[in-house]
């Protein structure tokens, strides 16, 4: 194995011993499972992330020039959001919030150049670590839920929903969604005993995000999944690959209503399910209601130029924005809320230019995208501008697609010389 640069067009090949490349693969393995870890602060995910970065950067690691739009996006969007947040400098939660953006910034860039080296086995090792925070955090969802845990219902709960090891039920079922994604791929597309194990784990993962009773997450996981079976049909390279990933589409969707019907069958999980299913509820409507705010925040946005600074919007409105698209506008003024959406929406045109692309990642690209889409989405009714798991997909995104380009050209490259 080897490090790619790039001097002056040429690539060079940079040697790496084989136990520097053990050690980097067990540290994004490492990230990966405690970014399902983040009810404290500093959560295990930061301390992992921090470790990984500096061990990373001591053993090499590089900037390639694919990604310095990325780096300039970012330092805009955050330039913003200080800027606007001077004048609120004695709140310390303010603070907190801009030195978080700026974390996760950093983060995006840490991503994005460790997945555009060593990009296969990257992928892999973070797939298999969120999966594993995943089921971590799934399973004491359940049982938090389901009194397994001797007091553990205060720390394992929010309101009567699952929460596992998040602070929020919501943030709970919105981090599940790309581990299920990587389960599912594995039931639809390998051998019958990897795939049976996965059916499991797809299982769990399912029951935690219902139980979560994130509204979002439900509509995120059924979407998010019909989306990436859809292009995995469309990739797959033999009709036999085709026929698998559509009946086992529909078994899996089959033994999902199965679960359903089954939890519904418990009237404490029926009535809270029945509360949440609903589109009417209280905070949702009316001239001060979560799209009414959206309305009248846009239209505040409009007058103010450098934004009225981060965790202010409750003081106008009941509650936050629920909309991060408005709230970079309200938080960072005119350079934020333009930066972000072109930040978000720049890598989504990317992405679905890539999705053809016979790579050997192509598999867990096509989960990372999808998910990624479902959250861009769901940016539209909540705010997701501090997920962790949201910037972990944006710098792999482009780390896949950086390292996307240099595979095409030296695919064409082998392909001149032939």
């Amino acid at each position: 194995m080897a490090y790619v640069a790039t001097a002056g067009g040429v690539n060079v090949v940079v040697p790496a011993a084989p136990g520097v490349l053990a050690l980097q693969r067990a540290l994004v393995w490492l990230v990966g499972a405690s970014g399902a870890v983040v009810f404290i602060e500093p959560s295990p995910y930061e301390i992992m992330t921090l470790l990984a970065a500096v061990t990373f950067f001591a053993t090499g690691l590089r900037l390639r020039l694919a990604l310095m739009p990325l780096v300039l996006m970012l330092v805009l969007l955050n330039v913003g959001y200080t800027i606007s947040a001077i004048p609120l400098f004695e709140q310390p939660e303010v603070v907190s919030w801009i030195a978080t953006s700026w974390y996760m910034a950093v983060t995006v860039v840490f991503f994005a150049m460790v997945t555009s080296e060593d990009t296969a086995a990257r992928l892999d090792m973070l797939r298999r670590g969120l999966v594993v925070g995943a089921m971590i955090a799934s399973l004491l969802a359940v049982a938090g839920y389901f009194h397994l845990v001797p007091g553990g219902n205060d720390l394992l709960t929010l309101y009567g929903r699952a929460r596992g090891t998040f602070k929020d039920p919501n943030v709970l079922g919105a981090f599940l969604i790309l581990p299920a994604l990587f389960a599912l791929q594995s039931v639809v597309s390998d051998k019958l005993a990897k795939a049976f194990r996965n059916v499991i784990a797809f299982g769990i993962m399912s029951l935690a995000i219902l139980l979560a009773f994130s509204r979002a997450a439900w509509g995120g996981l059924v979407l998010t999944s019909a989306f990436m079976l859809a292009l995995m049909v469309l990739t797959s390279r033999t009709n036999a690959q085709r026929s698998r990933i559509i009946i086992m589409a529909i078994v899996a969707a089959v033994l999902g209503l199965a679960l359903i019907a089954v939890l519904l069958s418990f009237d404490s999980t029926a009535e809270m399910f029945k509360q949440r299913a609903s589109f009417d509820q209280s905070y949702d409507e009316g001239r001060f209601g979560r799209f009414g705010r959206h309305i009248l925040g846009a239209e505040m946005a409009l007058d103010l130029p450098f934004g009225i600074g981060p965790l202010q919007f409750h003081r106008f409105f009941p509650e936050d924005t629920h909309n991060s698209y408005l709230n970079a506008f309200m938080s960072g003024g005119w350079l934020s809320g333009v930066c972000y959406p072109a930040l978000v929406f720049t890598t989504v045109i990317m992405g679905f230019r890539h999705i053809f692309v016979p790579v050997p990642w192509q598999r867990a690209y096509l989960a990372v995208f999808s998910a990624f889409v479902g959250t861009v989405g769901e940016s539209f009714v909540i705010d997701t501008d501090h997920w962790r798991h949201f910037w972990m997909m944006l710098g792999a995104m482009w780390g896949m697609i950086a390292a996307a380009q240099i595979y095409k050209i030296r695919a064409g490259e082998d392909a001149s010389s032939a």
